[in-house]
């Protein structure tokens, strides 16, 4: 039994997908609305809710291996949770900045998390992966607008990941001992500016899509507004402020383990689309 939680996750479903597909079974999805999640046929919906340890008991019984993103719920009692349930094998979704920006909190928090699963007993896979492409999503708004997309650091490009290659790189892991005790970065194909991912929804849109380049300042003014101070100081870091070769380097991690190319920003947005219209 291999459990997925989030699983009706950008990652999370899709995993479950590519696992239903290759016929590993039997799958469970772990949601906190069964009547509500949409999963391939064949694959069980469990309750729970990562949030509150006690409610993953029934999800964790007869659990062999179990994908788990970090810093969602209690990662310790989670991770205790799964030992003491019989758990053999976690797959991990951490982050990049762990090795790129140790100083920071978020990477501080990641870095304890991998420390409690690999000090767990439970054999462990450890991904790290850059920036989403799906962080595109906080244009959205002004997409559909037809406003102006307001961005900082406009044109230093990141090797943006596309979410399911996350999930393929997890399925591989999951099902394939070869990977245990293993910590892969993960990257996308090629270094993408702010203005490159604009430019490449308008493309996908078919219109022009208004583009303006602003200070860190005035980023961070709007930023510290839903996400605090020092979390908007983070994320401005991360997507320019203090970029460094490890964050900036593209990686063929996805490529070499599951014998795919990585998939592109403009493939994202086009499967995307709707979000934007």
């Amino acid at each position: 039994m291999i459990l997925v939680t989030g699983a009706t996750g950008n990652i999370g479903n899709t995993l479950l997908r590519e696992l239903r597909a290759s016929g590993t079974g039997p799958l469970r999805g772990l949601t906190r609305e069964t009547a509500r999640a949409a999963f391939p046929a064949g694959v069980e919906a469990v309750a729970g809710d990562l949030t509150r340890t006690a409610s993953l008991k029934p999800a964790l019984e007869g659990v062999r291996s179990m994908f788990l993103v970090s810093r969602i719920g209690p990662d310790a009692e989670i991770i205790e949770a799964a030992r003491s349930a019989g758990v053999e094998h976690v797959v991990l979704v951490s982050s990049i900045t762990v090795q790129t920006h140790p100083h920071l909190g978020p990477a501080e928090e990641n870095l304890t998390v991998e420390r409690l699963l690999k000090d767990s007993g439970m054999a462990w896979t450890i991904l790290r992966p850059t920036q989403f492409a799906s962080n595109a999503l906080w244009w959205a708004e002004a997409i559909r607008g037809h406003e102006a997309v307001r961005v900082p650091y406009a044109d230093i490009g990141l090797p943006t990941i596309h979410p399911a290659d996350i999930a393929s790189v997890a399925r591989v892991a999951l099902t394939e001992s070869a990977h245990r005790g293993r910590t892969y970065a993960l990257t996308g194909p090629e270094r993408i500016t702010a203005r490159q991912q604009v430019g490449a929804i308008a493309a996908v849109l078919g219109r022009d899509v208004p583009f303006a380049g602003i200070s860190r300042q005035e980023a961070h003014r709007a930023m510290a507004a839903f996400l605090g101070e020092e979390a908007a100081a983070a994320v401005l870091d991360l997507t320019g402020g203090d970029v460094n070769d490890e964050l900036l380097a593209v990686r063929d991690t996805v490529s070499r383990i599951t014998g795919a190319p990585a998939r592109t920003f403009r493939q994202w947005a086009a499967a995307n689309a709707a979000a934007f219209r």
